[in-house]
């Protein structure tokens, strides 16, 4: 009695979570067999993640997993999106034969499959639905953010769920938080209680120099680095992984959600999915006006010279934009202010903006346009345009540098993505007083690389324990006893 007593303390104490939904009832034939797998492993998940790279088909998944919750309970299921990707996915819906309707003002009458945009979520009653898909859901990385809290709290009664994203952790592994808690599985506190150590000042910079010196060699200067990592870390919280915890971490992780960049990250052939040739090309400009009170440009320091350089440089900047897609192909230019996007309009003649201030009926008919070939070239911020879109037929990106990984990525990945015929020219344009945007952005870029190929590692190589399996290792005695 003792010992089952003992085994069931055991189990409640054990990362993995037991599974709370069913075996598949409808699989079709056109999902590609690492989509089935994924599908089949969620469904009998019940509440579960899937951290697949652009282009691995997340809609067609959802759109699977969506009817099959239907077909077992006969309630409704509801697909939430950033709006540009709302009416796509309607789309790969009609395409697939699968019955779904976009709503936006809390209308459900129409269908079982509802898809609508975050920003109308509140037109909707949570009790109307037994299941909830949250697409590009590293909306929920915001520890506290309104939409995280509204959206956590939308489902939470949900028995089905499903988060679908690219980027799981775009900064850091503490991020995996918002969407544990999303799923019901631990609350970000309750997650870093349980495996995160938090670090003083003087405990943060040994982390740091330790971590410097033993694993991460990104930057030929590391004393920039050093320095570099406690700025970003005073930013985004003092919290690192416990040494001794690692394994159960990722085993904890591994037990709500998969991760994929390509089919192979799971045993799969990726014969159909190899990404074309990304040519890359980072254009540094030199500002024609000198620094205002210097002698000689000198790179700026801190986000308020950094704003001051960008509308310092902002004719420059633009000029060599429009210059890049003065040619008869598709582009697509990402900005990150308004006087960005209205100057390039001026300077493009055949150039169409999607700004803030533009109506959502208009945004989708300009998204329309672009992707059917009546619009040359688009120009969008990426905060409002850069998830979840396909645009194969474009194959060339013009950006400016950011501090933000997780937009930079994604809008690359609109165009370079699987079903890209051709190889993807990306302009970065920079100032020499934005060099340091630059190499921040390009060390996020090699620390995400490293971040998800340990999300691989550890959530894909965990092998499932059954229940019944678990805890039934033989004990050895030492001799000596």
């Amino acid at each position: 009695m003792k010992n089952y007593e003992y085994e069931k303390f055991l189990k409640r104490k054990c990362q993995n979570n037991s599974d709370s939904g069913f075996d598949a009832l409808y699989i079709p034939d056109w999902l590609f067999d690492f989509q089935k797998y994924l599908v089949e492993w969620s469904l009998r998940k019940g509440r579960s993640a899937i951290f697949a790279d652009c282009g691995l088909g997340k809609t067609p998944m959802q759109l699977v997993w969506s009817e099959n919750i239907i077909k077992k309970t006969g309630g409704k299921v509801i697909i939430v999106t950033p709006l540009a990707v709302s009416q796509q996915t309607i789309k790969e819906a009609e395409k697939f034969d699968i019955k779904a309707i976009r709503s936006q003002d809390g209308n459900i009458d129409k269908g079982n499959i509802i898809v609508t945009n975050y920003e109308r979520l509140n037109n909707f009653n949570p009790n109307d639905f037994i299941g909830c898909v949250c697409d590009e859901s590293s909306i929920l990385k915001s520890f506290t953010g309104k939409t995280r809290k509204y959206i956590t709290r939308f489902i939470n009664k949900m028995p089905y769920r499903l988060l679908c994203t690219a980027t799981a952790a775009p900064n850091d592994y503490v991020e995996l938080g918002t969407s544990s808690e999303a799923l019901g599985e631990l609350t970000n506190s309750q997650m870093l209680k349980r495996f995160f150590k938090y670090l003083d000042d003087k405990g943060q910079k040994k982390e740091i120099r330790q971590q410097n010196e033993a694993e991460i060699i990104i930057d030929n200067d590391p004393n920039y680095f050093r320095k570099l990592s406690y700025r970003v870390a005073q930013t985004i919280g003092q919290w690192r992984l416990k040494h001794h915890a690692v394994e159960d971490f990722w085993r904890w992780v591994s037990s709500w959600s998969r991760a994929c960049r390509m089919p192979s990250d799971l045993g799969y052939d990726d014969n159909l999915f190899k990404l074309p040739k990304l040519n890359k090309k980072e254009i540094v400009i030199e500002p024609q006006n000198i620094t205002p009170g210097m002698l000689f440009n000198v790179p700026a320091f801190g986000l308020t010279e950094e704003r001051e350089e960008r509308k310092r440089t902002l004719y420059q900047r633009c000029e060599q934009a429009a210059h890049l897609v003065n040619h008869n192909n598709p582009a697509v230019i990402w900005c990150h202010m308004n006087t960005e996007g209205d100057l390039l309009e001026k300077l493009i003649p055949d150039s169409k903006q999607i700004a803030g201030k533009t109506s959502d009926d208009r945004k989708c008919e300009l998204y329309d346009d672009f992707k059917n070939g009546n619009l040359r070239v688009l120009i969008i911020k990426p905060k409002i345009g850069a998830w979840g879109l396909n645009w194969q037929h474009c194959n060339h990106v013009v950006t400016f540098a950011s501090h933000s990984y997780e937009q930079f990525y994604q809008s690359i990945r609109r165009c370079w993505r699987y079903g890209q015929k051709k190889a993807v020219n990306l302009d970065i344009i920079v100032t020499s007083g934005e060099i340091r945007v630059l190499k921040n952005m390009q060390r996020k870029e090699k620390q995400a690389s490293v971040m998800f190929e340990k999300i691989i590692k550890h959530m894909n190589n965990v092998k499932e324990i059954k229940d019944n399996e678990e805890y039934k290792l033989k004990e050895e005695l030492p001799k000596w006893l």
